[in-house]
């Protein structure tokens, strides 16, 4: 895969994306994004750390989320307050032209 628009991801998260500088898909999200956006199977992948899992999880889940629809459609689960505001913040940016989506880091010990 050459580029993030042969994923099927919509304009408004190509627009994010392009503005993060990114420009083609590391090989997690290469084979994740188009499973994740065609297919309702669970997927697992593993890859280390730096290889861009949270775009690869993170990219199609934004695309799968209807904005129409006012309650909460996905959760993500993290082992620490940091990883939980890092992909927050990591989604956010991603989702930045995606007109009425919200994102929100909800962590306990505060």
């Amino acid at each position: 895969m050459e580029n993030f628009v042969e994923t099927g991801l919509s304009e408004e998260i190509l627009a994010g994306i392009q503005e993060l500088g990114f420009e083609k898909p590391t090989p997690i999200q290469a084979k994740t994004i188009p499973h994740i956006l065609s297919s309702d199977q669970d997927v697992i992948a593993l890859a280390q750390t730096g290889t861009g899992k949270t775009a690869a999880f993170g990219l199609p889940l934004i695309e799968l989320v209807s904005v129409e629809e006012k309650h909460t459609q996905a959760i993500i689960l993290c082992p620490t307050r940091e990883l939980c505001l890092q992909i927050a913040s990591d989604l956010a940016d991603y989702s930045k032209h995606v007109k009425g989506l919200k994102i929100q880091a909800v962590y306990g010990g505060s």
